[in-house]
């Protein structure tokens, strides 16, 4: 909205996504090597581990334009839970308005980009304990399309440009186009 107001400009704008998309990507594989080397993906029978491989091959699995989709309607829910915890007056007005929405993104399945930076990169080093590996019961085809090419060309790309368009159009242009006044 501030982009669209003129209040702030579109290069700053550019360069705060990239720093905090970096910064973001460095600490998901930080956390992804502290949880390996926790021995966390061993609990249960090895099953934290088998369902990380699953659910981060179920990620690169997903064709460009439904992980565009995916995206979209992910942000949309997480910009809108910002907007909305701004309006709310105590603590546990804000804590109400972005848990809804953050939780109808993670039951209904949506894309984050973050997220995923965790979840796919997880898998990926996790489908290298054999153990792991074959817990997940994935085939052999699963387990090699599970890579790092896989995560940025059919994840990471479209669920990140989906997460723009859904916070932009969706939350940053609506909300400036309701409250524009030409002043």
């Amino acid at each position: 909205a501030g982009v669209f107001a003129r209040k702030v400009k579109i290069e700053k704008m550019l360069t705060n996504w990239g720093i905090v998309y970096i910064g973001n990507f460095v600490g998901s594989i930080l956390i992804v090597w502290l949880m390996i080397q926790t021995g966390l993906f061993n609990s249960n029978g090895n099953d934290l581990g088998a369902i990380t491989i699953r659910i981060a091959s179920s990620k690169v699995g997903l064709g460009f334009m439904q992980a565009f989709y995916l995206g979209l309607l992910c942000n949309w829910l997480v910009c809108l839970a910002v907007w909305m915890s701004f309006g709310a007056k105590n603590i546990i007005g804000k804590i109400f308005a972005i848990f809804f929405p953050i939780w109808l993104f993670v039951t209904s399945g949506f894309e984050h980009s973050v997220a995923n930076m965790y979840y796919v990169p997880a898998g990926i080093l996790a489908k290298a304990n054999t153990a792991w590996a074959q817990a997940s019961g994935l085939t052999g085809e699963q387990l090699a399309n599970l890579n790092w090419q896989s995560f940025f060309a059919n994840n990471l790309l479209p669920v990140t440009l989906g997460n723009i368009v859904g916070g932009v159009v969706f939350v940053a242009l609506a909300y400036w186009l309701v409250y524009h006044k030409n002043a």
